[in-house]
């Protein structure tokens, strides 16, 4: 059973909010579930994340990070190996996939490694100076009229 939203009457007062109402709607929809390849997703401190991902066969140069506004896609594509062995068991996944992840405003992929098979991707968020809240000081209004008066012009003697 699907439950549909509606997000009309928040139109009416949200102004600027339509990321919002479209992450929302996009993660009401059903996805086929595909849990491969695993990963961790890790929050580290305030602004710091990481990602792990199981990605054993893979080389470097077989995955792709692609780093858009708001979205982080990792994919990965194996080159063609071997075709003269034949295999016994074949218990390694090698199929090609791709991991969508939707980041939130500011966060960007800082760092990413791949050491014994685990795709590591340190991501941060980084606000900018310009939308970090700021203090503001409340003056009195007596204090205005306090200050004293500058004179221009020194008055001349008579």
């Amino acid at each position: 059973m699907r439950t549909t939203l509606d997000f009309s009457p928040l139109f009416r007062t949200g102004i600027g909010f339509d990321r919002v109402f479209d992450a929302l709607d996009t993660a009401t929809r059903v996805q086929p579930v595909d849990n491969w390849p695993p990963y961790d997703i890790i929050k580290q401190g305030e602004d710091s994340y990481r990602i792990v991902m199981a990605v054993a066969g893979f080389e470097r140069d077989e995955l792709t990070l692609t780093d858009r506004p708001n979205l982080l896609i990792v994919s990965g594509a194996k080159k063609n190996g071997p075709q003269d062995c034949v295999y016994l068991h074949k218990g390694i996944a090698e199929r090609e996939f791709e991991r969508r992840f939707e980041l939130a405003d500011h966060v960007k992929v800082a760092h990413a490694s791949l050491q014994n098979g685990l795709l590591t991707i340190e991501l941060q968020r980084e606000v900018p100076e310009a939308l970090k809240p700021r203090r503001i000081e409340i003056q009195s209004e007596g204090a205005a009229a306090r200050e004293p008066v500058r004179q221009i012009e020194a008055p001349r003697a008579a």
